[in-house]
């Protein structure tokens, strides 16, 4: 299991576990994790599951594919560095710890 740590842009901290295989959103999903919508479950076709990761994991992590820094441009504020979809986020054991924070929702 990995350790993942959600935060809602009010600063509401969610700590979970996810099985490996699983996608940072399937996390949020499954765990009930408010702020990540996922409207195209999980496709790269959309950016309602974006999140800003915490600095010390931008360069844990692989690197974007093209398909998700295109959908980043449709973003709510997205950060070029911090910016990713966590339904590109395969989750395994060296993910444990991970910290994501979502964005501010336009209202």
């Amino acid at each position: 299991m990995a350790r993942i740590t959600y935060i809602e842009w009010n600063g509401t901290r969610h700590e979970v576990d996810v099985r490996p295989g699983m996608t940072v959103m399937e996390g949020a999903r499954d765990n009930g994790i408010p702020g990540i919508e996922a409207d195209c479950g999980g496709a790269c076709a959309c950016s309602t599951c974006h999140v800003y990761v915490a600095p010390e994991w931008v360069d844990r992590l692989p690197p974007k594919d093209p398909m998700e820094a295109d959908m980043l441009d449709f973003a709510y504020h997205p950060d070029a560095e911090r910016s990713r979809l966590t339904c590109q986020l395969k989750v395994t054991e060296a993910l444990d710890g991970l910290v994501v924070q979502m964005p501010e929702k336009q209202i």
